[in-house]
């Protein structure tokens, strides 16, 4: 093969840019997140990336400054920036959408005005979606609350299916993981099946029964590895659920580092799949599952993926403690659901 050749075939043979959004993209969690999904963290080492980086008119001279800075990596795998306050060209034919952006709780603010001015901007997004991205585009809700956020995005976007939505419990999961392995004095990779039920909020449940840990060369059942029975059905699971109030208190501002880190897990997992015999947990959509959560609801469940797609882990046992709060936090979706349904409507 000459080298005019074999030119000719690397360049037929190289892959095409992948077109990634990210949305909110002048705030915190994007900033920490950029640099990681352009120098080939999540989507791979050999693929190009596009970045689209939308926010509002206002943040655009601080997002010019987040473009200068991605320019200055002098990233091989980032093919082009762009940033936008517009819709139509974030969203133009893209692969991923990740969703960080959404209206803040501000002191004093009711939670169905929360939730109000939240389903505007998703039924905005999602009704972008529809019109201008790929219909094989997966999307990634991050932005508070992020369940009914998802819920409202993928039903304003009909010609894209809901299983190309998902929202963001691994960070939960995470710090879940996290915690037993601290308690255990093992890393983190060797604490896996964690699963995070329901919302990502204050009544998620981070449930341990199906946990393994792997403890001199031998995976361990969580609580023969734990041992301490009353301490991971009590402030273990405080203690998950309150993690992002605490880093608040502590830090003054919200998970940022932890939160862009769970993004790009949750992606990579998405984008290569899941290891054999292991589950993560990810919000997808509730219906046809077989743990008895209502349907139509996007929720946390137990998720294996493989070719790009999830599948929500069949057949665990389920005991009274566990089921009591999946039904909590099933409670709590489906008033935050028809909340936003409502304000939907009118």
């Amino acid at each position: 093969m000459d080298e005019k050749t074999k030119e000719h075939f690397v360049n037929k043979h190289a892959a095409q840019p992948i077109r990634v959004l990210v949305t909110g993209a002048a705030g915190q969690i994007a900033y920490s997140l950029l640099f990681s999904i352009a120098k080939g963290d999540v989507f791979g080492k050999d693929q190009p990336i596009v970045l689209l980086l939308l926010d509002i008119s206002p943040m655009l001279p601080v997002l010019d400054g987040v473009v200068m800075e991605l320019q200055d990596c002098a990233l091989p795998l980032l093919k082009e920036v762009v940033s936008t306050d517009k819709e139509e060209v974030a969203f133009n034919n893209l692969d991923v959408a990740i969703l960080v952006g959404s209206m803040p709780r501000r002191d004093g603010m009711e939670r169905k005005d929360l939730l109000k001015a939240n389903v505007a901007i998703f039924k905005s997004q999602g009704g972008a979606l529809d019109k201008f991205a790929k219909k094989t585009v997966k999307v990634l809700v991050v932005g508070n609350p992020a369940n009914t956020n998802c819920l409202i995005a993928a039903k304003s976007a009909p010609s894209i299916p809901k299983e190309n939505f998902s929202c963001l419990t691994r960070l939960d999961h995470n710090r879940a993981c996290s915690q037993v392995a601290i308690r255990c004095s093992v890393p983190a990779t060797h604490v896996k099946n964690v699963i995070i039920w329901g919302n990502h909020s204050s009544t998620q449940y981070p449930d341990v029964h199906h946990c393994k840990v792997n403890m001199a060369g031998s995976d361990l059942p969580c609580f023969e590895a734990v041992k301490d029975d009353a301490w991971l059905k009590g402030d273990f699971i405080a203690t998950v659920q309150q993690r992002g109030a605490a880093v608040i208190k502590a830090r003054k501002l919200s998970s940022a580092m932890s939160a862009a880190k769970a993004i790009c897990d949750h992606l990579r997992d998405i984008w290569s799949g899941t290891p054999e015999g292991e589950f993560i947990s990810m919000g997808v959509y509730s219906t046809g599952n077989c743990y008895g959560v209502p349907e139509d609801l996007v929720y946390s469940f137990p998720v294996q993926i493989k070719d790009k797609s999830w599948k929500i882990v069949d057949g665990l046992a389920i005991n009274d403690f566990s089921k009591s709060r999946m039904d909590a936090s099933a409670a709590e979706l489906i008033e935050e659901r028809d909340m936003a349904l409502s304000t939907l409507a009118v």
